[in-house]
């Protein structure tokens, strides 16, 4: 069943991989504030039309010019997507208005988020959400001038819900934190439920379950918060497991506001708490590349080779977040992820591939960086390791560029001395595209080659399956063993759709899909 799954996943993976995450939050935005403004008209929600419409462009016009402001200042991309997921996030966590001191407010909260992006900075990553901070400081501001408004989530509206629980699963299915989000939705949702149920209690009100569970499920914030901002990438620990603690801790705050002094933790305060706990895990991870080098590794894969400013941890399988600043960026911006090549042990030099022909701006900037340039990693995320018992068996498929996570895994045998039972099999779209072999080839695995043309020159214990297309059938042929193997999957949504009945009697299977640039 998990593998069914698995395999329709990655099939909706591909397709909403195709867009780039700034125009898929922009658009699931913009699409939120038009149903919100449809059922303004129609009176199912507080905020009125006008208000809704002034307060989207006051907030569009802050965000925009803090951040033409200080790019022009320090000379970087212009970002026009990022001001306006700012901005229609800010447009839903505060109150919408027309006095002119509450636009006032919202103008402050707009100048703010933005400016957090620079100032609230650690090579290259948000310490904290833009928007949750400009929401948090308008809040503490609002208690010496009440006029100037402050957060009201008015998102939280049964309305509401089905538009925002619908366009919220689609992002994070994209980046895949559907896991993430649930447990600090079900957990927000408990304890605000026993929190209520207490306050219920205490008053000397009956507890009507049902209802109260509707109404923390479907009239709160909740929803909203866990899908456009708590699974914001710059603002998450690396590590699973760390997200998960930080889904809980956020969860638990958000639930049940905890007061200090005049305000609660609650809500964007309590996102920034968990923002905070997320900076701590992550301290390490970003750092400075310079560019030692390239080569052709096929005639259409290219490996960077860098010089790392500063030792940093991660482990083999995990990716990096690489910024190549260049001259008009198109709506995928500037930074891109790449599965690292080599091992921690090979530090400080940094290795990763990427497949050239792309006609994207940031594909041609990446190709041209030249040796001695610097570029900035903005984090190192990702659970695509091995499993930590030496003895368990494992087979690796891999296609194309999917092999580089793989690389460094079995770079990183080599360093440590390890023998593990691995299998790869290695799909290609022809032989003269099979990258890394002599990285590969040093590990001693048997390898299983999937390409139409046969091979020249195979290493030893390598072996080509012939001319068709790998399938689950034909998996099942090349590794008849599979029952007895944890499988790990690295290539484009199709292939793991494709393996899906075969993988399905792996013991475990973890996927690294990839939707392409």
């Amino acid at each position: 069943m998990s593998t069914t799954l698995t395999a329709g996943s990655t099939r909706m993976l591909g397709l909403i991989g195709r867009v780039s995450m700034y125009r898929l939050v922009m658009s699931s935005l913009g699409l939120l504030a038009l149903i919100a403004l449809v059922l303004s008209f129609a009176g199912q929600i507080g905020a009125q039309p006008l208000e809704i419409v002034v307060s989207a462009v006051v907030l569009a016009a802050a965000c925009a010019a803090t951040d033409l402001a200080v790019q022009s200042v320090l000379r970087m991309p212009r970002r026009l997507e990022s001001s306006l997921i700012t901005a229609a996030i800010l447009l839903f966590v505060l109150r919408p208005t027309l006095e002119p001191l509450g636009l006032l407010g919202l103008a402050l909260a707009g100048v703010v988020a933005s400016g957090s992006k620079y100032l609230l900075a650690w090579r290259g990553r948000h310490v904290f959400n833009p928007a949750a901070t400009g929401a948090a400081v308008l809040t503490i501001a609002s208690i010496w001038a009440p006029d100037l408004g402050s957060s009201a989530w008015w998102v939280g509206s049964p309305w509401m819900a089905a538009p925002v629980l619908v366009l919220g699963a689609v992002l994070l299915l994209r980046t895949d934190k559907l896991p993430i989000v649930a447990t600090f939705w079900l957990v927000a949702m408990v304890v605000a439920f026993v929190r209520t149920s207490v306050q219920f209690q205490a008053a000397g009100f009956p507890v009507d379950a049902p209802a109260l569970l509707a109404q923390v499920a479907f009239s709160s914030p909740f929803l909203f918060l866990g899908a456009f901002m708590l699974s914001e990438p710059l603002t998450l620990p690396p590590r699973r497991t760390q997200q998960y603690v930080v889904a809980v801790v956020v969860g638990a705050l958000a639930g049940w506001p905890i007061p200090v002094g005049e305000i609660t933790l609650g809500q964007e305060r309590a996102l920034l708490v968990g923002n905070l706990l997320a900076f701590l895990f992550c301290l390490r991870a970003a750092v400075r590349l310079r560019v030692e080098g390239r080569r052709d590794l096929t005639p259409t894969v290219r490996e960077l080779t860098f010089h790392a400013a500063r030792p940093f941890s991660f482990s083999p399988g995990q990716y990096l977040e690489l910024d190549v600043p260049h001259r008009r960026p198109d709506g995928r911006g500037t930074r891109r992820e790449f599965s690292i090549a080599s091992a921690p042990e090979d530090l400080p030099q940094v290795r990763i591939a990427f497949k050239d022909g792309s006609q994207s701006s940031y594909k041609k900037a990446l190709a041209a960086v030249e040796p001695g340039s610097t570029l900035a990693v903005t984090g190192v995320w990702g659970d695509f390791v091995l499993p930590s018992r030496p003895t368990a068996p494992v087979l690796l498929v891999a296609a194309g560029i999917g092999v580089t996570p793989f690389v460094s895994q079995l770079r990183h045998l080599v360093a440590t001395g390890q023998r593990r039972d691995v299998v790869l099999v290695y799909v290609a779209s022809e032989s003269t595209e099979l990258a890394f072999r002599d990285d590969i080839a040093a590990s001693g695995i048997p390898v299983v080659v999937f390409c139409p043309d046969e091979p020249a020159d195979l290493p030893s214990g390598w072996t080509w399956a012939g001319p068709d297309r790998v399938d689950a059938e034909g998996l099942l042929r090349a590794v008849p063993d599979i029952a007895r193997r944890a499988a790990y999957v690295s290539g484009p949504p199709r292939l793991i759709a494709a393996l899906a009945p075969a993988l399905k009697a792996a013991r475990s299977l973890t996927t690294d899909a990839f939707a392409g640039y």
